[in-house]
């Protein structure tokens, strides 16, 4: 049987909605469990909900939109952490599914792959089971890139290349406060206990148009089995990063995150 994993963003209102929609899906033969968001992106409360969709084996996530939580920048972050997270743990097409009572409005990017349903039409349960079962590939992409760690540790950004190798990289973050305190590298899937760094650098500046990043850069070559790993503090609007060049043009990866 096949498991659907529900997120739902306010107990109160959502408990009854949640319970209805169970129901409906187990009559289509579906399995669901789910959790209730936690709005701290700072503890990186999002990874327990995470980390409880991946130890259930969940073949679908399934999120109950709500207009006022997607309006929070934090939610929007979390969310994005999540689904990328989420993707390289379990595969580029794992199907994600935003559904709302009347269609679904501004959504973050990262999410931006999404099947987007309305709850209230008849063939709503019939498209959940086909999703389930039908995972569509994922849009290529060269580069990894999740985000790890938890409260005690801090905020990791994982990032490597997905085949090939790189000549190092270059990370930088974007507004939200957000901050890089640390660099790492070492193998794929665990943050290292010691690393070398080669030619590291610091408090980089990056102009994209009107943004600014902040950067930070190590030249250790990196294959499909390591993983450049940062820490950041806060919450970054939107992220930048690049294998290392020795030239001025060099093209770079920018991922929006609210």
């Amino acid at each position: 049987m096949k498991t659907v994993w529900i997120t739902a963003f306010d107990k109160d209102k959502d408990a009854a909605r949640v319970t209805a929609l169970s129901q409906l899906l187990k009559r289509y033969g579906l399995a669901t469990q789910g959790h209730f968001w936690v709005d701290e992106p700072e503890k990186l409360a999002w990874r327990a909900g995470l980390d409880a969709l991946n130890a259930a084996r969940a073949d679908l996530w399934l999120i109950l939109a709500d207009d006022a939580a997607l309006a929070k920048t934090s939610v929007r972050y979390g969310l994005s952490a999540f689904a990328t997270s989420l993707r390289e743990a379990r595969g580029l097409g794992f199907p994600v599914v935003l559904s709302g009572a009347a269609g679904v409005d501004g959504m973050p990017a990262l999410l931006g792959n999404a099947t987007v349903l309305v709850e209230n039409n008849p063939a709503w349960p019939a498209k959940i089971v086909a999703r389930a079962n039908l995972a569509k590939a994922g849009e290529p992409q060269d580069y990894r890139f999740e985000v790890v760690g938890e409260e005690q540790l801090g905020q990791w950004f994982a990032i490597g290349p997905r085949e090939g190798e790189w000549s190092g990289v270059v990370f930088g973050v974007h507004g939200g406060n957000a901050k890089i305190d640390f660099q790492a590298v070492g193998p794929r899937g665990k943050l290292p206990e010691k690393t070398v760094l080669e030619y590291a650098q610091e408090g980089l500046t990056l102009q994209v148009g009107e943004r600014e990043f902040t950067a930070w850069a190590v030249r250790n070559p990196l294959g499909a089995d390591e993983t450049y790993y940062a820490r950041v503090r806060g919450t970054p609007e939107s992220i930048l990063f690049m294998p290392y060049t020795e030239g001025s043009e060099a093209s770079a990866t920018i991922l929006p995150l609210i």
